[in-house]
This record gives C-alpha cells, sequence and structure tokens, in this order.
C-alpha cells in the first residue's frame, strides 16, 4: 500500500512526515542536497506519492532528483495548504508540523494531485528573473517610504539621502536589465502569444509578459474565472447566518505586482479600449467608486487575455464579446 509523504522544504533543509502501517506519524529531517536525497529515497517505495509547497526555488533539486527517478511528485500552491491547515483549525507552526499538514493534504485530496512536470530551462529563467524582479520592488518600496519619512521629518543627513537614493537607482537599473532580458526570451519562445497580449488596448509589454509567466503560457488555466482568481481580484464572499450576505473585498489571494500593473493598464484602457470605455461610462453612471470600476475593468482585460490567446485571435473590439462568452 502507497503512502503520502508531505515534505516541507526550505534553504538548507528538508521535512518528511507520513503515517506508517501502523497509523502513526513519523518524522524525518534531512539535509536539502544529493546526500539528504539519498537518504529520504531509503523510505521510500516505488508506489509513494511525495506532496510538497512550490516554495521559492528552495522544492526545484529535490522536485527534479525524485521525478527524474519515476516517483510521484506532486507540487502544490502553498495557498492551497494554508487554507487546508486553516480549515483542520491546527494551529502549530512549525516544519515538522508542516510536513504533516502537507501530507493530510495530500491523503485528503489524493486522487486529485497533479503529478509534477519539469520544464525548460528557459521556464526557470523567467520565473527566477520573475522572482528577483518581485524582490527588487519590496526593496524599492521600503527605501522610498523610508527616504519619504526622513523628508518629512524636517531633517535628513545628506549622506543618508544620497545612499538611499543612489540604492534605489541601482534597484531600479537592475530592474530594467532583467526585464529586457525576459522580453528577449519570451518574444523567443511565446512571441504569438505575445502578440496577442499586446495587440488588446490598454495590456502593456510588461503585463503581457508577466500574464505568460505566471500563467505558464496560459496553460494551468481552463477559464478565465480560474485566471482572475489566481491573479487575487475575484470578489470575496462575506456571510453572517441567513441575513446577511455581500460581496466583501477583492480576495488578493495572488500575485500583488500582477495586480497592480493590471490596476494602472485600467486606466490606459478607460481611454483606449473600446469594452472598457463602455464599462466605465457604464458603472460610473451606476454611482460605482473609481476603484470598483478600476477592478471591473481589470478583470475585463484578464477575460480577454484568456480569450485572445486560447481563441488565437487578435483582439476585436467589435467581435470580441464572441470570444469571452
Amino acid at each position: 500500500m502507497s503512502k503520502v509523504i508531505g515534505i516541507d522544504v526550505s534553504m538548507q533543509t528538508f521535512d518528511v512526515s507520513f503515517l506508517n502501517k501502523k497509523d502513526k506519524w513519523e518524522h524525518f529531517s534531512f539535509s536539502n542536497d544529493k546526500s539528504g536525497f539519498k537518504k529520504f529515497e531509503k523510505l521510500l517505495d516505488n508506489e509513494d506519492i511525495i506532496v510538497m509547497e512550490a516554495t521559492g526555488p528552495y522544492f526545484l533539486r529535490l522536485t527534479t532528483y525524485f521525478n527524474d527517478k519515476s516517483y510521484f511528485v506532486s507540487v502544490v500552491n502553498p495557498l492551497k495548504i494554508k487554507y487546508f491547515s486553516k480549515m483542520q483549525m491546527m494551529r502549530a507552526k512549525t516544519d515538522k508540523k508542516d510536513a504533516q499538514v502537507i501530507a493530510q493534504y495530500g491523503m485528503f485530496f489524493k486522487d486529485k494531485l497533479e503529478k509534477w512536470q519539469s520544464k525548460e530551462k528557459y521556464v526557470l529563467s523567467l520565473q527566477e528573473m520573475n522572482n528577483v524582479i518581485d524582490g527588487y520592488h519590496k526593496q524599492l518600496t521600503m527605501m522610498n517610504n523610508r527616504l519619504k519619512a526622513f523628508e518629512s521629518s524636517g531633517f535628513m543627513d545628506k549622506k543618508v539621502k544620497n545612499s538611499l537614493k543612489s540604492s534605489i537607482k541601482k534597484i531600479q537599473t537592475e530592474i530594467e536589465k532583467l526585464e529586457k532580458e525576459m522580453l528577449k526570451i519570451v518574444k523567443e519562445h511565446y512571441q504569438e502569444n505575445y502578440e496577442l497580449l499586446i495587440s488588446i488596448p490598454g495590456l502593456g509589454k510588461k503585463t503581457a509578459i508577466m500574464l505568460i509567466v505566471l500563467t505558464g503560457n496560459f496553460e494551468r488555466f481552463e477559464n478565465y474565472k480560474q485566471l482572475i482568481s489566481y491573479v487575487g481580484f475575484s470578489p470575496r464572499i462575506e456571510q453572517s447566518g441567513t441575513s446577511l450576505s455581500y460581496n466583501g473585498h477583492i480576495s488578493k489571494m495572488g500575485n500583488s505586482r500582477i495586480r497592480k500593473l493590471l490596476y494602472m493598464c485600467s486606466w490606459s484602457a478607460k481611454k483606449y479600449n473600446k469594452q472598457a470605455v463602455e464599462m466605465y461610462q457604464r458603472l460610473s453612471e451606476r454611482g460605482k467608486p473609481e476603484r470598483v470600476i478600476k477592478i471591473a475593468i481589470a478583470n475585463k482585460l484578464l477575460k480577454i487575455a484568456f480569450a485572445v490567446v486560447k481563441n488565437k485571435a487578435m483582439y476585436d473590439a467589435n467581435y470580441n464579446c464572441k470570444l469571452v462568452s
């Protein structure tokens, strides 16, 4: 009988948890290197299922090793594990406990687990570049906030000010370099879908690239609703008893940078995209706040983006409604 093994991976180690034949939990910890992989492999049977989270770059070497040896490896979105843990009302937060939660998730959804597929090097390069850019943007936000805070105090050391501005400029330069390289890779391997996406008025080059990277060239989703949910623009339903039921804020479960880009795209779209212009006018007449209208237009852009890629058809303002129905 196969066992489902949960793995919590960190930079230097990975923790393993599974139920043994006596229905008791067993836990092990190994070094996150080839030596640790070989020691862990001694615990495995050919039919075992390995489940882990897609946490940063740390899982990749471990996943690749066991995938190449033909074991069933499933890599799960960390958000799914997080919400599963909340459903189980688990409060402890340790590497050992996290591995057990992942194993329980795998056991609960055993029939729905998908086998991880190895990716081309250029795909991994795009993902790494995107992750680094994400990190750079967080650093920029922190440094700009610090600069504003110091300036608003009425006193700021000149050397500190110059240091922060110099660091900000360096990071911006590195972002530009990586974005150029990403564009080069996307044009080389995803030229068709890239051209389709930028044919949509209001959807910029950076947004098109990010959508291709985050969606696995739009192969990770079966419909546009899944894409909207992944990005984090779907409304969060809030309900209390039988007397209160309404749409709360957007879920914000996805990547914050793509939401910001789409949010900015919505302003351009409301001027140059026929469908977005009509939507803006319609919602404005209903008295909807600007922020709500922006999110609605961003959702519309995602819906159109999914349609033009799946239908392999350039954007057409007059006929696109048929594509996205």
